[in-house]
C-alpha cells in the first residue's frame, strides 16, 4: 500500500514561482488525483542512505523521503533554496540542496541509492531524455534505482491542463511512452505501473517507472 502523503499546511510552502502546483493538492477533486500520484511514486521508493530528487519544487515529498533515507538531497532549476530549507528545518528535516539541472548533475559518480523525478521529465524535449537518463544512472550507486513519474497525455489531461488555465503544449513536450522507450534502452532493469483516473472512466492518467542501474 503507497505511503499516505504527509502534506505541510498550504501556508507553510514558500520559496517557488507561482507556476507551482502545490495548490492544486488541497483542492476538492483534484487535490486527492495530485496527492495519489505522489504517494504512487513514493512507493516504490525503497530507501537508503542518500536519495536526490530533481526538481524538487515546494519539498512536498521531503517528509516522506526522511522517513526512509538518511540524507535528502535535491536539485531544481528555479526553487528558492535557502527558503526551502528553512521550511523544512522547523520541522526538523535537514536537506542538501542545489541549484542544478538534470541534463548536468553536480554530484559524483555511484552516490545516490534512489533518483525520484515527479512530473519533470514530460518537461524534457524527446532528444534530451537519453542525456538526462545517462547522468541519472551516472549518479546512482550500482543497483541503485530511478523513480519517476509523469502523466499520460490524452485528451482527459489535456481537458484537465485546460481546466486549470494550463495549454499542455506550452509545458509538456514528453509522451509517458517517449519516456518509458528512453528509459527502458538506458536502465537494465525496469517496470511502468500505471494510477486510473477516479472514477476509472479515463483508464490511466498518470505512470510511475521503477527502473534499476
Amino acid at each position: 500500500m503507497p505511503p499516505k502523503l504527509r502534506l505541510l499546511s498550504a501556508d507553510q510552502y514558500k520559496g517557488v514561482n507561482q507556476y507551482d502546483p502545490i495548490k492544486y493538492y488541497y483542492w476538492p477533486i483534484f487535490g486527492p488525483m495530485y496527492r495519489r500520484r505522489v504517494e504512487l511514486a513514493l512507493g516504490e521508493c525503497t530507501g537508503g542512505n542518500r536519495v536526490l530528487e530533481v526538481g524538487f519544487g515546494t519539498g512536498l515529498a521531503f517528509p516522506n523521503l526522511h522517513d526512509t533515507y538518511k540524507e535528502i538531497h535535491g536539485i531544481d532549476l528555479t526553487a528558492d533554496i535557502e527558503t526551502i530549507k528553512s521550511v523544512f528545518e522547523r520541522t526538523g528535516i535537514p536537506l542538501f540542496l542545489k541549484k542544478g539541472d538534470v541534463l548536468k548533475m553536480p554530484y559524483n559518480d555511484n552516490f545516490f541509492d534512489t533518483v525520484l523525478l515527479v512530473s519533470i521529465l514530460e518537461h524534457l524535449k524527446p532528444v534530451e531524455l537519453e542525456q538526462a537518463f545517462v547522468e541519472v544512472r551516472r549518479v546512482l550507486k550500482p543497483g541503485g534505482q530511478m523513480v519517476y513519474g509523469t502523466p499520460v497525455e490524452k485528451p482527459f489531461m489535456v481537458f484537465m491542463f485546460r481546466m486549470l488555465g494550463h495549454n499542455i503544449r506550452d509545458e509538456h513536450f514528453s509522451t509517458e511512452k517517449e519516456i518509458a522507450t528512453a528509459a527502458y534502452k538506458a536502465f537494465s532493469s525496469g517496470k511502468v505501473i500505471q494510477m486510473k483516473s477516479t472514477p476509472p472512466i479515463a483508464g490511466a492518467v498518470y505512470t510511475v517507472g521503477n527502473f534499476i542501474k
